[in-house]
């Protein structure tokens, strides 16, 4: 078994969608697609928390069946699409999964991160 425990990677992902929301703060669409800076800080998010996802699906299985509610499956696609197409990111996609899908991750986790503390860390 590895180190990281299921806690650590939620608390991963939820730092990684924290900083990614923060970094388009005051941002509109328009000043996202012009400011590469910012793009690469949030793709950079988003690679995060798709590892993390990963990760808890692969070593805390159970954990992820019960907790269905997340998109396991779509973070981790999400990930190896920017990782393996890195020259073809649509950031549009990338612009409106900060905007409406990493707010709502957000109030998962919160509740995710309290189950697996209350699960002995889940291991």
């Amino acid at each position: 078994m590895n180190d990281i425990h299921l806690s650590d990677y939620l608390d991963h992902m939820l730092q990684a969608a924290k900083d990614a929301c923060g970094f388009v703060e005051g941002l509109d669409r328009a000043d996202f697609l012009d400011d590469k800076r910012t793009q690469q800080a949030v793709v950079m998010s988003l690679i995060i928390i798709g590892e993390a996802a990963t990760k808890v699906m692969d070593s805390h299985t159970a954990f992820a069946q019960t907790h269905d509610q997340l998109p396991w499956r779509n973070m981790r696609g999400m990930r190896n699409r920017i990782a393996h197409g890195y020259f073809d990111i649509n950031l549009d996609l990338v612009w409106d999964t900060v905007q409406t899908a990493l707010p709502q991750l957000l109030e998962q986790l919160h509740g995710l991160r309290q189950d697996a503390a209350r699960t002995n860390d889940g291991s």
